[in-house]
């Protein structure tokens, strides 16, 4: 008997759906014709063991057993659950072939991998095991992956990165929040107070850039514009550009804040004759973006309707589960497998089928067009986003799953036109010694901007470098006169409070917040913290446990939010040490690190923050909070 094991009920069905029949539906599980078993996890049946498991002692919250640290890890079943896994683990002993259809990510992977262990199989039915991968519930998509299964053992490095990522969660988060809620305690807090691995760091990030924002002082600067006109009577203006001598006078960012130096240089070009130094034109193309992984989907989404991350998630899996219109949602790739370009035809008509928006984007899409985003090297177990070739009445979606869908299917279209062509001008012009620059943008072709909505903010109409009045046709060496030259005083702005969607683009391109030069060296534009499953979940979470609050689109720290990051050593709080470790996480997946190699030096960075922390007082929280012991049973702590 062969037995599938699926993550959830719902991608059971889509199995079942598809093997022959009669099908004999059983107590949590279903039977195939062909003898094919197909059965379901809830979710996680499993989760690590609490404290008290290891030691009874540790029921009660002591800094005196601090660090807690296993030597043996302890897995047990859900009481919610338990019936399930009985059903579960039986069939697992009676199967003769056993094939894990977890979700196609590291999550999936080993939630259906622990199953089996904790099953208690024996070695070679273990490494019999086979995956099933599937990203599309539709059932053409499901039989192409059910003909396509492959060794278990090819994602043993994805679920070793999953395993250590869940054990470092748990180390760090446990023994974290307990010592911090006993100082806490300590200091006349009432409360519970939450640590976890990244949700920390990501508080940090709010809490630093709120601070920023008060503490910001708006400084004058100054620039100075030129109206130039050519021989031939034509006219343009060009901006002043400091030469290194002016230095001394400007900020971090090159401003110029000595008012005296720009009033000198006007009086020193008005009605001066300059000279052209250089006539640069470059003709330059943009290709079109790759389709969504979740987390851009959910930035653009955010900025689009004002959705939340976890709205968007929660969308996405109800196109994804309910409507089959997408495919599997919690991806972090933005490429295609090439043998997706098989399906264009049908994922493009079902685009048109389903959303009357779009349709003339199909009508004029060149289908012979292929884009980057088809590269088998750039996919692993999941690729990007994109519409299945199922098509649906837009009366059975809500305004979000419209929404969310139209975004997915518009950015798969892209695919299928040319790039965005300008042309980039600039001249440069020399007036009393001083670097005017001038710069023009002007469209040649469209190509796959014509998709966006006029009232579309990226879109090209609404870009200030693309200017409706041209430059003059001028060559290096003619002289010009400088007619007059405007003074432009501007202040200096604070940075703007977090929202969803430029969190999540601070999560998703941690490297740029990283202070420790030797980390952000090793960490790519792309590397997060977090995962795409979970980064919705952490920012939600974060507003549960009121560390944060929502003021309108803004997402702001609340007091006990700034208490905590304020007083918790440094380390703990920025994202250097955390995007590390995912940095590591991914190497682990990739085959280029060992487990025991990110474990070891993390339980040794443990000792030191929790001797850190014992020196920390958290007075600033005296008399706030609610009263609440610790946290419920299985209480997220990443």
């Amino acid at each position: 008997m062969r037995l599938f094991i699926a993550e959830k009920p719902s991608l059971a069905r889509a199995l079942v759906d598809v093997l022959p029949k009669p099908h004999q539906k059983s107590d949590g599980f279903i039977k195939a014709g062909n003898g094919d078993v197909v059965t379901w996890c809830i979710g996680h049946l499993l989760e690590q063991a609490e404290p008290e498991a290891y030691n009874p002692e540790y029921k009660k919250w002591s800094i005196s057993h601090l660090p807690i640290i296993p030597n043996e890890w302890k897995l047990v079943v859900k009481p919610k659950t338990r019936k399930q896994f009985t059903i579960v683990k039986k069939l697992i002993k009676e199967a003769d072939v056993l094939v894990n259809m977890g979700d196609p990510d590291r999550v999936g992977q080993i939630l259906v991998d622990e199953v089996i262990n904790h099953a208690g199989v024996s070695k070679a039915k273990r490494e019999a095991v086979q995956r099933c991968l599937i990203s599309d519930l539709n059932p053409v998509a499901v039989k192409k992956a059910l003909n396509n299964l492959r060794k278990n053992t090819d994602f043993i490095p994805l679920a070793t990165s999953a395993l250590a990522r869940a054990r470092a969660d748990w180390l760090y988060g446990m023994n974290m929040t307990r010592l911090c809620t006993l100082q806490g305690q300590k200091s006349g807090y009432s409360g519970v107070l939450s640590i976890g691995r990244v949700q920390t760091p990501i508080l940090g990030l709010v809490v630093f850039r709120d601070l920023e924002i008060e503490d910001f002082v708006s400084k004058p600067f100054y620039e100075v514009l030129a109206t130039i006109t050519t021989k031939q009577g034509e006219t343009y203006q060009a901006r002043w550009k400091p030469s290194a001598a002016c230095e001394s006078y400007m900020d971090e960012d090159n401003r110029v804040l000595s008012k005296a130096l720009v009033e000198n240089v006007i009086a020193r070009i008005k009605g001066k004759e300059g000279k052209i130094t250089a006539v640069k034109e470059d003709k330059k193309k943009q290709a079109p973006p790759l389709p969504y992984s979740l987390s851009t989907l959910q930035i653009d989404a955010s900025k689009r309707f004002g959705m939340s991350a976890q709205t968007v998630l929660d969308t996405c899996q109800q196109l994804y589960e309910r409507h089959k219109l997408i495919t599997y949602p919690r991806s972090d790739s933005r490429h295609l497998p090439k043998e997706h370009l098989n399906d264009v035809k049908q994922v493009t008509a079902a685009i048109g089928s389903t959303c009357a928006g779009l349709r003339n984007a199909v009508e004029n899409a060149n289908l012979t067009l292929k884009s980057k985003a088809w590269n088998d090297a750039k996919v692993t177990a999941h690729h990007a986003i994109i519409p299945t070739s199922k098509s649906s009445d837009t009366s059975r979606l809500s305004s979000a799953e419209a929404n969310i869908y139209e975004l997915v299917a518009r950015q798969y279209l892209m695919q299928f036109y040319p790039a965005f062509e300008y042309m980039e001008k600039q001249v440069d012009t020399e007036i009393s010694g001083g670097l005017f620059i001038a710069k023009q943008k002007e469209v040649v072709s469209d190509g796959w901007k014509v998709l966006f909505p006029t009232k579309n903010t990226t879109s090209k109409n609404s870009d200030d470098d693309f200017s409706a009045k041209k430059l003059p046709n001028v060559r290096t060496g003619e002289h010009i006169q400088c007619i007059n030259a405007d003074l432009i005083s501007k202040q200096t702005t604070p940075p703007k409070y977090f929202t969803d969607a430029t969190l999540l683009s601070a999560m998703t391109g941690i490297a740029r917040y990283v202070t420790d030069p030797t980390i952000k060296k090793v960490l790519r534009d792309t590397d997060g913290l977090g995962t795409e499953a979970t980064r919705a979940g952490i920012i939600e979470l974060l507003f549960k446990r009121q560390f944060l609050v929502r003021k309108g689109k803004e997402i702001r720290a609340t007091d006990v939010g700034r208490q905590l990051i304020t007083t918790l050593p440094k380390q703990m709080v920025i994202p250097d040490m955390t995007a590390h470790w995912e940095s590591q996480l991914e190497a682990i997946s990739q085959r280029e690190m060992k487990y025991s190699d990110f474990m070891n030096p993390l339980t040794d960075r443990l000792n030191q923050l929790l001797n850190d922390v014992q020196q920390v007082s958290f007075r600033g929280l005296q008399g706030k909070g609610s009263f609440n012991p610790k946290p419920k049973r299985r209480a997220k702590r990443n």
